[in-house]
């Protein structure tokens, strides 16, 4: 299976998850959407090639963390290898530093621009984020509008899945200044 691309769905507390993944790592990462069918579409609306297929150890281990963290353990998903080909360059700086967010913290989009360096990108982190194919993985739920705003959450079930994740996380808002101080 080396230039294919598998898929596999897998149980998790907010439902049946989906995840794709290449030779090169995870490809996208589906929260449930209101039926298996339509987690499944959506795999191959972005992914039309992939195809049913057991895990292998990496993929795995992967999906162990995932779901440890959605049972509200707190889960480093670092290790888990991420396919970027295709992916613009700001998107995947962006991912980065919301990969090093921990479970529980927040960021705001403006504190991400100004990791980058430009207090002006917050609207690009925004977009970036609204276009992250690994929920999760890269846990744009944990990144937040200024003053405890919401922000959005393109994943199945908007803001309310968000809402959930923070609190499964039991996220404290509280705690995005000492991320960067």
């Amino acid at each position: 299976m080396s230039n294919a691309v598998g898929y596999t769905l897998f149980d998790t507390a907010i439902g049946r998850c989906a995840l794709a993944w290449s030779a090169r790592g995870l490809v996208c990462v589906m929260l449930p959407e209101a039926t298996t069918e339509a987690t499944i579409a959506r795999i191959r609306a972005r992914q039309p090639d992939a195809v049913a297929a057991d895990p292998p150890a990496a993929v795995e281990r992967a999906i162990g963390a995932m779901t440890a963290l959605l049972n509200g353990v707190h889960t480093d998903l670092g290790f888990v290898e991420l396919d970027l080909g295709g992916h613009p360059e700001l998107h995947r700086r962006v991912w980065a530093i919301t990969r090093e967010i921990p479970p529980g913290a927040t960021l705001t989009y403006g504190e991400i621009a100004r990791a980058l360096g430009d207090p002006a990108l917050a609207r690009a982190v925004g977009r970036a984020l609204g276009r992250n194919p690994f929920p999760l993985v890269v846990p744009c739920h944990r990144v937040i509008g200024s003053a405890a705003a919401s922000g959005g959450f393109s994943a199945p079930g908007g803001v309310v899945t968000k809402m959930r994740l923070l609190d499964i996380e039991r996220a404290v808002t509280g705690l995005t200044a000492s991320l960067f101080d």
